[in-house]
């Protein structure tokens, strides 16, 4: 029988060639690259790790869809820019990412994405957390002598009536105010908060379940926690002494604070006045607030421009000169700042269910669709143009590749683009990643 195909018309002739488009290429696929997803979770095992946690109430006899495809299915998605369940509804046709998966029949449809979703609770999130640990520890060939743990707070915005919503002020929205944890560039934590609380919420029992893991696998590893000021709360930096985890932390200015640091900042202000030119100075002392038990060490820096004076401060158990600290260490923090716009990047925020719990598993799915491209970046990118590329530019220039897929019994074949721009980058990871 003849086929019919939707034309969408002919477009301006180039060259006298007529040019006409229809929908009749067959099994073509934009995802290109998501063989690389697959390759880099056969690896890691981290969908695996996290089928195993998540309990399948479903009768085995009736299920179409296992559990780790749905898993794989709706993780590999995400990293690829598919953020909703409803573009399950054609993505599940896609012999590319049905490979990917490792199915060669069509995946689940979004209701049945959306029924593994609503069906996670609060031991599901928690046994999640672990997997993340468990993952980044199994990363180390050799004990590590230092880890820097980078928390962070940011607001996920709701446009519904979800549980747990709350109007911030401070971001002029309603939000939640999840609660990150990274070291370097990989995640530990992605913790589901309402923005009714701090920035700090929880944040010293998370250290704790943290330190203790990490301490169990290297008794000896210094552990750093660094933080912006909603993290200066004496109750988490008390415990850090008792426990030997050192910090660094941003320190809101108060009235005391400037007195105490009024000859840096005047010296700053008298070097711009013959100078013409934007002052830096940095200087340190020893300061207690009435909440505090003991004094701690402030690190100053005393910034002067044609602006005017900006001081900031940092509070701190480490020795090193404040120069050193403020530049090389703490402004590090940086980093975390990107670390956080991946998340979204990876539809973090897209936190549209109804019940608390499927929120907080839609913000661990997002995060282990982040463990895989960033698995990617640190273990088959390195020494290219993409070792320090972002989430959305590794799935631009490596995951959204057209080609031409051809199935048969005897193997399946994904033509990519002879004119794609990156196949020396996207081969060198295949290579290395074939090579495990």
């Amino acid at each position: 029988m003849t086929k019919r195909y939707q034309n969408s018309g002919t477009f301006s002739p180039v060259q006298r060639r007529k040019v006409e488009v229809d929908f009749s290429g067959g099994d073509v696929t934009s995802d290109g690259g998501i063989l690389l997803l697959s390759e880099v979770d056969r690896h890691l095992g981290l969908t695996k790790a996290i089928d195993k946690v998540i309990p399948d109430p479903r009768n085995p006899e009736l299920i179409v869809h296992k559990q780790l495809t749905l898993l794989r299915q709706r993780i590999f998605a995400l990293a690829a820019g598919y953020e909703d369940l409803n573009d399950h509804s054609a993505l599940r046709q896609d012999v590319a990412f049905q490979t990917g998966v490792g199915q060669d029949a069509t995946l689940a449809s979004a209701p049945t994405l959306c029924r593994l979703e609503n069906r996670t609770q609060k031991t599901t999130a928690f046994e999640l957390h672990q997997v993340l640990v468990e993952k980044f520890v199994a990363s180390f060939s050799k004990a590590p002598r230092r880890l820097v743990l980078d928390f962070d707070a940011t607001d996920c915005t709701v446009h519904g009536e979800q549980i747990g919503r709350h109007f911030s002020k401070y971001y002029d929205n309603y939000c939640f105010l999840p609660l990150y944890v990274f070291c370097g560039t990989q995640l530990l934590v992605g913790y589901l908060r309402p923005a009714s609380r701090g920035a700090a919420y929880h944040a010293g029992a998370v250290l704790k379940l943290l330190v203790e893991r990490l301490r169990q696998a290297w008794p000896h590893v210094q552990i750093i926690l660094r933080g912006d000021s909603g993290f200066a709360i004496p109750r988490i930096l008390s415990w850090c002494e008792r426990n030997q985890v050192d910090y660094i932390v941003g320190l809101a200015k108060n009235k005391v604070l400037l007195k105490r640091s009024e000859r840096i900042h005047g010296l700053a202000e008298a070097c711009y006045g013959v100078e013409k030119k934007k002052q830096i100075l940095f200087s340190d002392f020893h300061y207690a607030a009435k909440s505090w038990n003991n004094e701690r060490r402030i690190i100053v820096k005393a910034e002067h421009s044609e602006q005017g004076s900006n001081p900031r401060f940092l509070i701190t158990s480490l020795m090193q000169e404040p120069q050193y600290l403020y530049e090389k260490m703490y402004c590090m923090r940086g980093n975390m700042e990107n670390r956080i716009k991946e998340q979204k990047c990876l539809f973090a925020d897209r936190t549209s269910c109804h019940e608390w719990w499927p929120n907080q598993f839609r913000l661990l799915l997002s995060g282990m669709a982040y463990t895989l491209v960033d698995a990617l970046r640190r273990m088959a990118l390195q020494g290219t143009e993409l070792a320090n590329a972002q989430v959305d530019t590794i799935r631009l220039k490596l995951f959204k590749i057209g080609g031409v897929v051809i199935r048969n019994t005897r193997r399946v074949r994904i033509m990519l683009s002879s004119a794609y721009p990156y196949q020396a980058i996207f081969s060198q990871a295949a290579t290395i990643l074939n090579s495990g």
